[in-house]
């Protein structure tokens, strides 16, 4: 079950932020995150308060996204296939998924649900972002049809030296 956050559901969604950059740390995975940069328990707080803060539940928090219509500067730059109006795009930001349950489809899931969310708001464009260092996110959103709109240097939530890539699909 995929819902929208409450503020009990803060400290499971910064578990799960603390579990990623542990394997990052430990060189179990990349995604390019820094703890205690980007993303925080602070992350998910603001998130969680402006209403744009789901989590996904199987017995437990198990994920977490993040879901508005806020592209940041770096979008500006990309080569997209779709010249979409602002209020025609939906942005999926900081997808998690619990090492815990890494493998057993909450990925895939959580982004159907974020192409549900955006057709019940009436936005026929998704875009998302991760670092092109993150192999494993690329290949999971190629694989759900989004197309890679462009590779761009930034400073990523306070992370110098990101190649962000930028990814959209319509619907």
């Amino acid at each position: 079950m995929i819902r929208q956050a409450t503020q009990w559901d803060i400290p499971a969604v910064a578990e799960i932020y603390s579990q990623l950059h542990t394997q990052e740390e430990l060189g179990q995975t990349t995604i390019g995150w820094i703890r205690g940069v980007y993303p925080t328990g602070e992350t998910a707080r603001q998130a969680q308060c402006r209403g744009e803060l789901y989590v996904q539940e199987d017995g437990m928090i198990v994920g977490a996204a993040i879901f508005n219509q806020c592209q940041g500067d770096a979008y500006q730059k990309a080569q997209w296939r779709h010249d979409a109006a602002e209020q025609d795009v939906m942005v999926m930001h900081t997808l998690v998924i619990s090492p815990t349950v890494s493998g057993r489809g909450y990925g895939k899931a959580f982004v159907r649900f974020y192409e549900e969310y955006a057709r019940a708001h009436n936005c026929h464009y998704l875009r998302m972002d991760t670092n092109s260092r993150n192999t494993r996110a690329r290949s999971l959103y190629r694989k759900l049809g989004f197309t890679e709109a462009g590779v761009v240097p930034c400073v990523f939530n306070g992370i110098e030296g990101v190649n962000l890539v930028l990814l959209e699909k319509a619907l």
